[in-house]
């Protein structure tokens, strides 16, 4: 079998790339697509009246260059390109002005997942058109003009009741509009040998056929927070006295907790403002670290006398299952960014072996 034609928009850092590494499947990325949370000054309107008729080469020229001059800079691109073999004609800025059409056929998987919109539900059957104005509709019209043999739509578990339910209903009823089947169910990545406490809406459609399709069984999470944890940390993760007494008050034990066994939801401000999950130290692990004693306070935690340090980026990455070799190329907030806004890499690596029994589009090297 030839290599897996992979294709993904909002792409992050390529949690769905991670997942093929590790399951040692070869593949070639088709495309590439995220816009690096930026804004454009201009509408989508204003935009597209401008690049009507031009060719795809052309339309990228131009919106790079909008993007350009907002003066921010593409830090998933950064990220993305440090670690992955991607053609620079193939990477797009915005999902908005992706023309599909040219890669009819190409692509085995699409994977993408867009924020949870409302929908005014216009035609009484709730096809694609009615969801023009949202990301969603750019999504569901890459399906339709690529045509890939199978997708994979990853989002929060409210989507299913945004909206009071509205927005699911048109959700489903363009994937089936568009000829695929669907199948649909909540993961958390606990069950997936990673100890975090995140669950995500999962759609996978397939082309043709009927498939045997199952999502993957849970297995025993024999890891905890503890086990994936570096010893030799840089001192600036250490917490001075705000930080300290902040993430040990109960409560603010909703955005902040010390030394649990399964960390919450990592998020895109994870460790920010002391958001997230943090480790104490006892003194006695740290008494001969100079540069840590200078920078951190000194508390008491549950009768202990000890220090207390945020996550650091890569034990992020790790509790996000990405491999050690993920190159860190960014700076400090979009590097827990990125990785917050990531899907765990564990769970797709379940997903894309289930997906491969049911239709196989792949072989393991």
């Amino acid at each position: 079998m030839k290599k897996l034609r992979l294709a993904t928009v909002f792409s992050g850092i390529g949690a769905v790339e991670q997942a093929l590494e590790k399951n040692k499947v070869k593949y070639d990325i088709v495309f590439a697509c995220d816009n690096g949370e930026r804004e454009l000054p201009l509408t989508p309107e204003e935009i597209k009246e401008k690049i009507n008729g031009r060719p795809q080469d052309e339309v990228n020229a131009y919106v790079k260059k909008l993007y350009d001059e907002t003066g921010k800079k593409n830090y998933v691109k950064q990220s993305y390109f440090a670690n992955y073999k991607i053609d620079e004609k193939n990477w797009y800025e915005d999902i908005r002005f992706l023309d599909g059409k040219q890669y009819k056929d190409k692509v085995d998987i699409l994977v993408g997942g867009s924020p949870c919109q409302s929908f005014s539900i216009i035609g009484k059957k709730a096809g694609l058109e009615d969801t023009r104005g949202t990301l969603f509709y750019d999504y569901a019209r890459l399906i339709k003009e690529t045509q890939p043999k199978v997708f994979i739509f990853e989002n929060v578990p409210g989507m299913l009741v945004h909206d009071d339910g509205n927005t699911w209903k048109v959700i489903s009823s363009v994937f089936n509009s568009l000829g695929y089947k669907i199948f649909k169910q909540i993961l958390n990545s606990k069950d997936y040998g990673i100890p975090q406490d995140r669950k995500r809406l999962f759609v996978v459609g397939f082309r043709d056929g009927n498939p045997d399709f199952q999502f993957p069984e849970s297995i025993p999470l024999n890891k905890t927070f503890f086990d994936f944890l570096d010893t030799d940390v840089d001192a600036k993760h250490y917490l001075g006295k705000k930080g300290f007494e902040f993430v040990t008050n109960p409560f603010y034990s909703n955005r902040a907790r010390v030394n649990p066994t399964i960390i919450q939801t990592e998020k895109a401000n994870q460790q920010f403002n002391w958001n997230g999950d943090f480790f104490f130290q006892p003194i006695e692990a740290v008494r001969q670290r100079p540069d840590i004693m200078a920078r951190a306070y000194v508390g008491t935690w549950k009768g202990q006398i000890g220090v207390i340090r945020q996550l650091t980026y890569r034990e992020c990455l790790r509790f996000m299952g990405f491999q050690e070799k993920f190159k860190i190329v960014v700076p400090n907030v979009p590097a827990y960014r990125q990785s917050g806004n990531s899907i765990v890499v564990n769970v797709l690596q379940a997903l894309l072996n289930s997906i491969n029994e049911a239709r196989p589009i792949y072989e393991n090297n």
